[in-house]
């Protein structure tokens, strides 16, 4: 399974990015996708990811109402529209895939394929 991020970059803060994840075949049910990041020295965090059993959206608090999540079934890709972005949002963004519907989207251990990230810097 190849997963790959793309539409990273530098912008000032309050700015927007979208970040697409090129995931073909994995964006229909049963498979979920999620983001996730990581800042040098941290673990990676959860971001954003579908429940496919209920069709709802879950983020991390620190993006709700910031940062929307989307899937395109028709190009096999999931984005990740990032809007008033904050210097704190700065990591590389990766997606991840589950071959399964998962109960703990938050949890690194549920997803099996890992993507290569993409590096959002955002600036003050």
């Amino acid at each position: 399974v190849q997963l790959q991020a793309s539409g990273g970059g530098l912008v000032q803060a309050g700015g927007s990015l979208r970040l697409s994840c090129s995931a073909p075949g994995r964006t229909r049910s049963p498979w979920t996708v999620a983001w996730f990041r990581q800042t040098p020295g941290m673990d990676r965090t959860f971001v954003a990811a579908m429940h496919r059993s209920a069709g709802r959206i879950s983020y991390a608090d620190s993006v709700k109402g910031r940062f929307a999540y989307s899937r395109d079934t028709a190009k096999g890709t999931v984005n990740l529209q990032m809007n008033y972005l904050k210097p704190e949002d700065t990591a590389v963004y990766c997606c991840a895939a589950s071959p399964s519907v998962i109960s703990s989207l938050a949890s690194e251990t549920a997803y099996a394929y890992w993507g290569q990230g993409t590096q959002v810097t955002v600036s003050s």
